[in-house]
Formats: structure tokens, sequence, C-alpha cells
């Protein structure tokens, strides 16, 4: 953060006295106008519902131009990680900031494995869900046990807890996603193999039984990895603002990340992609490809109640980076899969090929986001809806434990305390009950 030889001035027109506010600079990105002594100066604070227009922090981890299209992290282009790096490259470097050069590799990649095993006795813990419960409703529980198993590595001040946090979170996530799949569909549970890749691991532990070997397929196993990377990280969205918050009290990482957790599982977050599907779906059964014209048309209809789930992006006003290498991906895993013939798969490229060349969404730079093509991946693979935001949680824990722990390293970082506006009734005294 450079401090700019520019200031702000800000008058007041009730003939209050102006006053000079400092301005800094990134190193790319928007100048921000530091604020922290406005209310002492001037007794008056901003309004900025949902902190469109607020820096809550500064960082060196992920950078995004919502005009350009562009998502680095640490520097580093998506498209460049996504199909040079694997994913446990990527989580190295969201931690370190540096990427691993081949023995950091592998020491990284044995550490991580070591600890993918949880407690036994989260199997019991996973007893009291019933079967049937959202696998978010288990994972955000699941998350916030694991401080109880964990008592060397809670205290957050501490840089070699929170290392081990870090490691034991990573490792142990696709484990516990895995345990609450297994648990919904009523199959044993199979344990982390050290040998395999942290994908190829995640995808034997969903789709694996004790009744024979699972081959784990390169294409799928890729495709999960690519997911991985491009979900690890976003900036400062709900979740990590959430966990950062958490964090801010000095509360341990599993409890801080188990906040990321439930703020991911809202349906305008980490829900978007079983958004998405559960969209495609209920045109399916409308039906499909013969109907996406009327589906269309609704869509564009200002008095109906019709939304295209999985395309356009808040930050996004240009084609969103991670689409366009998840957009690859999915045409690779239908091919594998031999499912571009599947009536679901062919009204989804259906509705691709409508948005991408229909004036509508084109002029308003609708197009299809990440969250509609990994929906369509996920599916393809193998995994249930339901189960889409927990994989969501799985990518981004990373990235939540890296803006944790650069947040904890921050000398200005300060318990999170936003002010309001408040609109509600002045002083009233209470009448005796027999007068009111």
């Amino acid at each position: 953060m450079i401090a700019s030889d520019v200031k702000a001035t800000l008058s007041f027109s009730d003939g209050s006295p102006s006053m000079e506010l400092p301005l800094y600079k990134g190193t790319i990105g928007p100048d921000v106008i530091d604020i922290r002594k406005l209310y002492a100066q001037t007794g008056k604070f901003t309004y900025d519902p949902g902190f469109l227009s607020t820096a809550s922090c500064n960082s060196t981890i992920t950078y995004i131009d919502g005009d350009k299209g562009e998502l680095r992290y640490r520097g580093y282009p998506i498209d460049q990680l996504a199909t040079q790096c694997d994913f446990l490259e990527t989580c190295y470097l969201l931690l370190k900031g540096e990427l691993p050069n081949p023995q950091q590799k592998k020491d990284f990649d044995r550490l991580v494995s070591t600890h993918t095993m949880v407690n036994e006795q989260m199997q019991f813990f996973l007893r009291g869900f019933r079967r049937d419960a959202h696998p978010m409703a288990v994972m955000t529980g699941l998350v916030g046990a694991l401080s109880a198993f964990y008592h060397d590595s809670t205290d957050i001040t501490n840089p070699v807890h929170r290392d081990i946090s870090a490691i034991r979170l990573i490792a142990k996530m696709p484990t516990l996603v895995a345990m609450a799949y297994k648990y919904g569909i009523g199959q044993p549970y199979i344990y982390p193999q050290n040998k395999l890749s942290y994908s190829a691991n995640f995808m034997r532990m969903m789709f694996g039984t004790p009744c024979e070997d699972y081959e784990p397929n390169d294409v799928l196993v890729r495709a999960m990895d690519r997911i991985f990377i491009l979900h690890a990280d976003h900036e400062q969205n709900a979740s990590t603002s959430t966990v950062r918050l958490c964090g801010s009290s000095g509360t341990n990482p599993f409890a801080a990340i188990a906040a990321g957790v439930a703020c991911l599982w809202g349906p305008a977050h980490g829900g978007a992609n079983e958004a998405a599907l559960n969209m495609l779906e209920e045109i399916q059964r409308n039906g499909g490809v013969e109907k996406i014209g009327e589906f269309i048309k609704n869509v564009k209809d200002k008095n109906s109640n019709v939304k295209l789930m999985g395309f356009g992006h808040r930050v996004y006003k240009n084609y969103d980076p991670r689409a366009k290498l998840m957009r690859e991906t999915c045409h690779e895993v239908l091919q594998a899969t031999g499912l571009h013939d599947d009536p679901l798969f062919k009204l989804a490229m259906a509705l691709e090929k409508i948005a991408l060349e229909d004036d509508y969404f084109v002029s308003r730079k609708l197009y299809p986001n990440v969250d509609f093509y990994s929906g369509i991946v996920q599916r393809a693979i193998g995994i249930p809806v339901s189960l889409f935001t927990a994989v969501f949680a799985l990518a981004r824990t990373v990235g939540w434990i890296a803006q944790l722990n650069e947040m904890i390293g921050d000398p200005e970082y300060k318990i999170g305390r936003p002010r309001q506006l408040f609109v509600g009734a002045p002083h009233r005294d209470v009448l005796p009950i027999t007068q009111r």
C-alpha cells in the first residue's frame, strides 16, 4: 500500500469544515480513500450497503479486474495456473506466495497426504444427522467439529498452529465431503490412499467401494483438479469476508472456516451451480430442447419470474475467465463419458449456444459463467447436485485459510465492527402495562 501525494478533499454544504483524506495506491486496481479518521473528525460515517465501494483490507493474494475479465492468484493469470499446475501447487502458491520448486512440491504433497485421515469418532458424529440432510448442513457441523479433535492447533495467533491447521483442513476436506456423500447414500466410507493425487484420492473416496478396486479416469481427475483450482480463491467475496470477520475475533481456524462454509451455502454464492443445474432439469421436465425458445422468451419478459441461472456475474462485466477454461473441460468430460447425447447435456449446450449468439444476452454480457459449466461437469462425473456446494467449499478452503492468515499477520487488523445508519424509533419511555 503506497501513500499518494494526491489527497481527497471532503467538503460539506452545511458549513461544516472540510477535511483532507489520504489516498493510497495499490500495485494495480483503483486508488482507495482512507476514511479511518472520518468519524473522529466529523462525527459522520459512510453508508455502503454490501460494502460495494469499501476496501476492508489490503491483500497480496488475489486480483480481479471485472471489466477486463481477469483473475490472478499472487500475480499469476488463472488460465496459466489451470493449464500448467495442479491443485496442490496452487495451494502452495496461495499459502506461501510463490510456486513450489520440484522438491518443495514433493514435500508439500507428502505433507498433505499424511493428514488426509480424520478421527474415527467423526463417523459417530455423522450418524447424528438424518440420511437425507443437505450435505452443506453436514459439512458445517463436521468442519466446526474438527476444533474438538485438534486442540494442538487452535491458537489463531500462533503461526505454527496456523500452518498445521491449514494443512489439516486442506487434507481433510475431501475426506469429509466424501464421508458426507457416502453417509447420505448408505455406502461404507472409503479411507484415503496416500499414493494417489489429491483429486484422484477424492474421486476414489467418492466413487470407490470395498467390492472392487477403483480406477480413476485421468480425464475426470483432471477436470476435478481444474474445478478445485478455479474455485480456490476469489478475492473479498461474501464467504471470504465472513472468514476474515469471524477470524478477527480470535476464534480458532476450524470455526472460522466453518463460518465460511455456512456462508457459501447461500444460493447467491456457492449455491449458484446447484441453481443452474436445477434450472436445466426444470426446463427438461417441461419439454427440454423443444421448449427452450419459450423459456428464453420468458427470461426476456420483465413481467415473468423466470430467471436465467449460471449466466452473467456480479464481478465480471466481461466474460468470466474461469468459464472459458471450464467450458473446455466441460466438452472434454462429456466426450470422455459419452454423455454428449444425454438430453440434459444437449439442452445445456443449446442454451449455451443461444446465450453466446442472441443479441439480448450478448449486449447485456450475460455470458455463461463458471457455475454453469462446473455444474454440468460435476453432474457428468457423477457428483449429485446437492453436493456441488460442498465441493466448492472443499476448493475454497485454501483461499479462506490464505486470507485468514494474511489478516492475522496484518499489523493494522482489528476485530471487525461495521457501523450503521439507525432509522428506528428515537427515545421512548416505557408506559405501565395498563396504559399501553
